[in-house]
């Protein structure tokens, strides 16, 4: 049997951030080209799983994916769903991206949007960002009291506990880049005219912040990371790794759920014999 990524990336504990290794390539199967090979072969069995899934769903399964993505800025959350959940029927995927709360959202507890983004039966949910922003900015820009952030902690562990009682098996990955990794990505939008509107001021706020988000990120991994939905702290230096160590972890998720084709509940023969001696039909 292969070794599991989700055991070798699964948050550890106790954990400390800093000593985890954004470059890192565990159970990566070789080098840059070596691994992109790989992601295209599983990216194929990923894709027939989730027709499988999705078959599941469309007669009556109520199992679900919610792929969830958080990193600092340029960590990858856009290219994880270009090449990963790219690789799979649109069909079957529901993608959400979690910005700034509308003023809607704001007359609502901090989870509404998210139960209200919960993926379908049959369905692979991605979300780019997700709930876990509130106990985030909220703790690094002050924006809720620190007794508010411990209750939601404990908050967001029930909501998934619930999600996990009816069918969405979740997916957290954490994208863990390093500080000089991302100074070369803003530089390179920065640098590019085509890639410039992705550039936001707003990000170097952020990032005169970083060993605040560190430590709140640390702390989202410690008190949020279970035995039912675990956290899973993704390399993020290397783009080629990150893609290929995502798809892996949704490869191995979905092969364990092991979805079937719904049995036919009509007589194939029969139905087989009406389409031939059919009349024929007017143009």
């Amino acid at each position: 049997m292969a070794p599991s990524l989700r055991a070798a990336l699964r948050a550890p504990v106790p954990l400390v951030l800093s000593d985890l290794d954004p470059r890192a390539t565990p159970l990566a199967p070789g080098d840059k080209e070596r691994t992109r090979e790989r992601m295209l072969v599983d990216g194929g069995r990923l894709a027939d799983l989730q027709e499988l899934l999705y078959a599941e769903g469309a007669t009556g399964g109520r199992r679900r994916v919610l792929l969830l993505l958080q990193g600092m800025d340029t960590s990858g959350k856009g290219g994880v769903i270009e090449h990963v959940v790219g690789a799979v029927n649109p069909q079957g995927v529901a993608i959400t991206s979690f910005r700034t709360p509308t003023p809607e959202e704001q007359r609502h507890g901090f989870l509404w949007r998210a139960r209200r983004a919960v993926p379908g039966p049959g369905l692979i949910g991605v979300f780019d960002r997700s709930h876990y922003e509130d106990v985030l900015i909220g703790r690094v820009r002050e924006l809720a009291p620190p007794e508010v952030i411990e209750r939601r902690y404990r908050e967001i562990v029930r909501f998934e506990d619930q999600l996990a009682g009816e069918g969405v098996t979740l997916v957290k990955c954490f994208l863990h880049i390093s500080p000089w990794e991302q100074k070369e990505r803003l530089l390179a939008r920065l640098d590019d005219s085509a890639k410039r509107w992705k550039f936001d001021p707003g990000d170097l706020d952020d990032r005169a912040l970083w060993p605040d988000y560190q430590r709140a990120y640390q702390l989202v991994l410690e008190r949020t990371s279970t035995e039912a939905n675990p956290w899973y702290v993704v390399p993020a230096d290397r783009k080629w790794y990150r893609n290929w160590a995502v798809g892996r972890l949704l490869l191995e998720t979905l092969t364990e759920l092991a979805p079937r084709l719904p049995q036919s509940d009509y007589d194939v023969d029969t139905q087989r014999d009406r389409l031939i001696d059919e009349p024929p039909l007017p143009d």
